[in-house]
């Protein structure tokens, strides 16, 4: 349906100035019945034939009665009459901007010179909400943008005629002409009075520019867009060249394709899905309100959208992308998800989500997104939090990573609950930032973070969330551990820190960590104390000795060397001791990470590597290690083990009857010398006691054990083979890739020959 209605405006578009009426409503009348049949085949209503079915063409009375109508209109005919357009609550504010005036304005030139043909411009769809016998008031479902920037020219054309005493034809525009056809209904007042209504600063706006009243009298401020909107005009009209007369005319001759949708048969929320032809993108955050909010009666929807979703909207006013994130990140919480939701299916996903949900009505949901939404904008920074040290430490955190939205939302759901103190939640926090920046340091990959935290997120125990929090991040292994104190202190002395995205965090934490009197490190940059440029430096070359290169070459960009300084470019290439004795030097300096320099007579490898010792050693108490008892960490492995192993049979692998024989002799030898928890995998049977000790994996004629021993640690004998899978490529459907002794058995006499080797790998794993 989308692609057939933009492909629609856009070959109108193309071809507007010479495409006839009676062409343009016979590709309506088409495009209409294949929106029709869309929407019945996605909404399961009554069958209307599409152009592409056998059988008779509709006439053009069933076509208006049976689906709905689009009609191509001149803009002044739509909106003259006793009648009045609402935009609805949930739709976006005013959004076009000058590109989009600009345009409006040079088209309306356009139609006004051109008396052969009229001047296509859009579309706008609307459906009944008062259907009046005198009166009737339509919601505006698309085409908002266009209808108010018509608006606001016929408003900008009234007033420059009144203020400029300007006279025309008979049939040329009056003020009064202007506000009787275009912008009020004159003969209602209240809510009818005027042709057009927007939503809340916009509608004020409008209203006041309408009734010619002063908008600084506006209460709570004024529309910036409809005012600058507005102005634009008003300059333009005001141009030398420019006739009123010819503008009305250009605006008369403005052709609209005017689709009318009937209540009771057409779905607005699936046209409305297809229509976003202003030039302007929607977001999925757009649809998801809209298709919360469509098929309500005006009342409700203006009711919830101010008690609910206006608030929500306000959280992510300074960053409209981030509430995307956040209904990616609320949809993965609420469902357990574990892999990401892509951020242009957010609302394809949405809806999924709240289909699935037939128990919670809708405000019980929106109570809900409006608690858990104002968490994720604190945590992302652009929503106020009170308590002045956990925003710190947020705003620590999320200076090294945004992935953990999931993981911080489920923290917050505690902590309002008082299952999370105030103190846990901060130790939390710094917790995570411990464990993003020593990866940091150590160059490990960040790839799949959004999946690793929110696995973590879904593991915490209501009963003890600190702990459970630093026991599921101990527990991840491999490429996405975390970083023990050893591997963390060697990474600070002996990687380059400077190449790395976080040195800078790094040097304002050590500044500032733990000090109620805080540098401004905002202002600072990162000096090198022995600088970068030293080729044509005799005095830092005879300092540093006759291996001067090679000194300088490797430990350059070390945390030892590194510092901050308000008076880099004064700095500069200096000799040593005119950085410490000039002004602003390192002896005058207020910043903490220069008071070991200050009093060195020398800047060599030896006090770099002292002063890189010292801040290493801070460091492991500013990101300190997960402190995860080992007891806790095992009950953990255990019990999620215990789950995978209850998930599947053994019996659900293939295989012939000889090999399950084998297999189930294995598995009952192993059973005698261990209480063994078995996962069933892919394609074999991981075993545990409780730590890995063997893979069982069937294959066509054997049974392959997989064990983590040295290829010498096996004895080939009767019934067995036995392989060094370390200069092997690949292993086929092996799970434990580090173990690299495997052997083959062949029948039930191997089984008693390949035990010995299982049982030392289970003894093994118990050391």
């Amino acid at each position: 349906m989308a692609v057939g209605y933009v492909h629609l405006i856009r070959n109108l578009q193309d071809s507007r100035n010479s495409m006839k009426s009676k062409s343009i409503s016979l590709r309506l009348e088409r495009w209409c019945r294949n929106v029709s049949e869309i929407i019945r085949i996605r909404s399961r209503g009554p069958r209307f034939k599409s152009p592409a079915d056998s059988g008779p063409h509709l006439s053009e009375t069933e076509f208006d009665r049976r689906t709905m109508k689009a009609i191509n209109r001149q803009f002044t005919e739509i909106i003259n009459g006793n009648k009045q357009f609402i935009i609805p609550v949930f739709q976006r504010d005013f959004s076009w901007t000058r590109e989009q005036w600009a345009q409006l304005w040079r088209d309306v030139l356009h139609a006004s010179g051109n008396e052969s043909s009229s001047h296509f411009m859009g579309s706008i769809v609307y459906i009944g909400a008062d259907l009046g016998a005198a009166f009737t008031s339509w919601l505006l479902i698309d085409g908002q943008q266009r209808l108010t920037s018509l608006t606001l020219l016929m408003v900008a054309l009234r007033d420059h005629i009144q203020d400029s005493n300007w006279s025309g034809s008979e049939d040329g525009p009056t003020a009064d002409r202007i506000d009787a056809y275009y912008l009020k209904n004159i003969h209602e007042s209240g809510k009818r009075k005027y042709k057009l209504v927007l939503r809340r600063k916009d509608n004020a706006t409008l209203k006041t520019l309408i009734t010619g009243q002063e908008l600084s009298e506006l209460e709570g401020g004024q529309s910036e867009s409809i005012v600058e909107a507005y102005k634009y005009f008003r300059r333009v009209l005001a141009e030398p060249s420019c006739n009123p007369e010819f503008v009305y005319k250009g605006i008369a001759r403005l052709n609209i394709v005017d689709v009318t949708l009937d209540r009771g048969v057409d779905n607005p929320q699936l046209v409305f899905e297809s229509m976003n032809s202003t030039g302007i993108d929607l977001r999925q955050s757009d649809l998801v309100r809209n298709y919360l909010l469509m098929d309500l009666d005006e009342s409700e929807q203006t009711r919830l959208y101010d008690q609910y979703w206006s608030k929500i909207e306000s959280y992510f006013r300074t960053s409209e992308s981030a509430l995307d994130g956040f209904l990616r990140d609320y949809m993965a919480l609420e469902q357990r998800l574990t892999q990401p939701i892509r951020l242009d299916r957010v609302y394809a996903e949405f809806k999924s989500f709240r289909m699935g949900d037939v128990v919670n009505p809708l405000e019980k949901l929106l109570i809900d997104m409006v608690r858990v939404a104002r968490s994720y904008a604190s945590f992302l920074g652009i929503a106020s939090m009170q308590r002045e040290r956990l925003a710190e430490a947020m705003s620590h955190m999320r200076s090294l990573n945004t992935t953990q939205g999931l993981l911080i939302m489920r923290l917050y759901d505690f902590h309002q609950k008082d299952l999370l103190a105030r103190n846990e939640f901060i130790n939390a926090v710094e917790l995570i930032e411990s464990y993003l920046l020593r990866r940091a340091v150590l160059g490990l990959q960040t790839r799949s973070y959004w999946s690793v935290f929110a696995r973590v997120a879904h593991l915490l125990h209501k009963d003890s969330v600190f702990e459970s929090l630093k026991v599921e991040l101990a527990r991840l292994r491999g490429t996405y551990r975390f970083p023990n104190d050893e591997e963390f202190r060697r990474g600070l002395r002996e990687h380059d820190l400077y190449g790395l995205r976080v040195c800078k965090h790094i040097l304002d934490r050590l500044e500032n960590s733990g000090q109620r009197e805080k540098s401004p490190v905002h202002n600072y940059s990162i000096e090198h104390i022995m600088p970068q440029g030293i080729n044509g430096s005799p005095d830092w070359q005879s300092m540093l000795g006759s291996d001067w290169r090679e000194l300088h070459e490797t430990h350059l960009h070390r945390l030892g060397n590194l510092t901050l300084t308000a008076y880099n470019s004064t700095y500069s290439n200096r000799p040593f001791d005119d950085k410490k004795s000039i002004e602003g030097g390192f002896r005058q300096s207020a910043v903490r990470l220069n008071q070991d320099v200050r009093d060195e007579q020398n800047w060599t490898a030896a006090q770099i590597e002292t002063r890189t010792e010292r801040l290493a050693a801070q460091a492991l108490q500013v990101w300190p290690h997960h402190g995860a008892d080992q007891e806790s960490i095992q009950k953990a492995d255990l019990r999620d083990l215990r789950k995978r192993a209850s998930e599947r049979n053994v019996s659900d692998l293939t295989m012939s009857d000889r090999v399950r024989q084998i297999l189930d002799e294995v598995l009952r030898a192993t059973d005698d010398i261990a209480d063994v928890i078995k996962v069933i995998e892919r394609r074999s049977v991981s075993c545990y006691g409780p730590e890995f000790f063997a893979e069982l994996m069937p294959m066509g004629s054997s049974v392959r054990v997989i064990l983590p021993l040295e290829f010498s640690d096996a004895m080939e004998s009767e019934g067995t083979t036995v392989y060094d899978a370390s200069t092997w490529k690949y292993v086929p459907n092996r799970v434990n890739t580090d173990c690299n002794l495997l052997v083959d058995v062949w029948g039930m006499e191997g089984v008693a020959a390949v035990m010995p080797s299982i049982r030392q790998a289970l003894d093994q794993s118990r050391q």
